[in-house]
């Protein structure tokens, strides 16, 4: 009787193990079968001022949220038929791999190594790395100024960190989970300067008038993609379409000042897509 009831109860523990298995299991989503159902998981930033915010309110606003929706439009989906998911740098690969997002539009810079492992559509936007540091201080000019003993703090897994770590080796580098973190770490004194792109530390001075300024010029160029999962051409060229579109329309001209008109920067020339 004993035996029996064991042998049970391993039966049952193994059938449960292998049902977690199974609902454990992920793969990427159809992007364009989710559009005709009408409804996408889109996902993006939800603390870059000017670029991608979740309002007190829930509702989300800024560049990159607009781009996000006129490409849900072109495909057939409402704004009301979007699920907004929060998207940090260091995740938004897998994100798309396990199927919880549809794509992903969130400064997500073009690179070769994300393309081993996602697609990507566009560019949307042309940005370029700097730097944003208290507005009282003059000490800090450019990258090259950093590595006399400056603090410089940077988000886990994004391209600008990397291309500290790879370029100026000799910076201390602090890696957080996202920019505000870094800009609260910035207005504390706990670091000295905040890399990303120029485009996200506007938004940043922006939010803070006189507290903060940007410093030196740009010292690379970042194309931003959507990113969708990897092999999904005909999304791709659809999304590409999309943008396209939009810039034709002056929709993005129009998204771009709304959001970023008052940021201090100006207003860039479109993107050209990449048809790869």
């Amino acid at each position: 009787m004993r035996l029996r009831k064991a042998t049970t109860a391993v039966a049952l523990l193994l059938a449960v193990v292998v049902t977690a298995s199974a609902c454990g299991s992920s793969e990427p989503r159809d992007v364009l079968q989710d559009a005709a159902d009408g409804h996408l998981v889109i996902g993006t930033k939800f603390d870059q001022p000017g670029l991608a915010v979740r309002e007190p309110d829930k509702t989300m606003s800024g560049f990159d949220i607009d781009v996000a929706k006129y490409i849900a439009n072109y495909l057939g989906v409402p704004e009301d038929g979007i699920t907004w998911k929060e998207a940090p740098s260091a995740q938004r690969e897998t994100l798309i791999k396990n199927g919880e997002v549809d794509y992903v539009v969130g400064t997500y810079s073009i690179t070769d190594n994300r393309k081993k492992v996602v697609d990507f559509a566009g560019p949307y936007y042309v940005a370029g790395q700097s730097l944003l540091v208290r507005a009282d201080d003059d000490s800090i000019t450019g990258a090259e100024s950093l590595e006399g003993g400056k603090k410089l703090c940077s988000v886990a897994g994004s391209t600008p960190a990397q291309k500290i770590k790879k370029s100026y080796p000799g910076v201390q580098l602090q890696q957080f989970d996202s920019y505000s973190s870094c800009v609260e770490a910035l207005h504390r004194g706990k670091v000295d300067a905040l890399t990303t792109d120029d485009i996200i530390l506007a938004g940043f001075a922006a939010q803070y008038p006189g507290e903060f300024k940007l410093a030196g010029e740009p010292f690379t160029t970042e194309l931003y993609g959507v990113g969708l999962p990897k092999g999904d051409t005909e999304a791709r060229m659809k999304i590409n379409d999309a943008i396209e579109d939009m810039i034709a329309t002056g929709a993005w001209q129009a998204a771009w000042e709304k959001s970023l008109g008052d940021s201090g920067l100006t207003l860039p020339p479109p993107p050209t897509v990449d048809r790869y």
